[in-house]
């Protein structure tokens, strides 16, 4: 292996390892905001955690850093978000609040649902992304966006959740009533062509 080669092997490893960690501190800080937070206190404004300052945070708190994500996440904790913009008909990026003075950016994949790609094999599918990730804009615009049941996506750097707005108490079952979007349980997805 020459050298170009073995710094490119050693960049995409890191670049690997630096989406996938990025689901997982997310979900740490959602942890780290869910063990500490007491009752009925809330921000008006936060400043965003950096993955350093999460990841020491997580450290400082031992019982918490050595427990499986999947028993560390609480299902019934809701947390409020603020949208930064539409990925397309299924994804969102947003500022989520973790914990007062403690805001987290993340990439948001709605649960349960399938919408067609942008980067789309035909014009069909095509025309129903752009109508999801419309629909989806229109939805999240209402306000009041709150994120729940939040889990690791299968795809690094995103999060997979339950999302809801002030008009909209299941936004993943909106998009389907609408028509935007596929049910979807992990599995290999089906072709919008056609």
């Amino acid at each position: 292996m020459n050298h170009q080669s073995h710094l490119r092997y050693l960049s995409d490893g890191l670049r690997s390892r630096a989406l996938a960690g990025t689901g997982a501190i997310f979900a740490l800080g959602m942890v780290v905001g869910a063990t500490l937070r007491p009752s009925g206190m809330l921000a008006e404004s936060a400043p965003v955690m950096t993955a350093s300052r999460l990841a020491l945070a997580v450290a400082a708190t031992p019982a918490l850093a050595d427990a499986p994500i999947a028993r560390r996440l609480s299902p019934g904790l809701v947390y409020p978000a603020d949208v930064l913009r539409i990925i397309d008909g299924d994804t969102f990026e947003a500022r989520v609040r973790v914990w007062p003075g403690l805001d987290v950016d993340t990439k948001v994949r709605l649960r349960g649902i399938d919408a067609a790609e942008l980067h789309a094999r035909c014009a069909d599918e095509l025309a129903k992304a752009e109508a999801a990730r419309t629909a989806l804009q229109k939805i999240l615009a209402s306000g009041g966006v709150t994120v729940s049941r939040v889990g690791v996506d299968k795809y690094g750097g995103r999060v997979d959740a339950a999302i809801a707005t002030r008009n909209t108490p299941d936004v993943s079952a909106a998009m389907l009533a609408g028509g935007y979007a596929r049910a979807y349980n992990g599995g290999r997805r089906g072709s919008w062509c056609g």
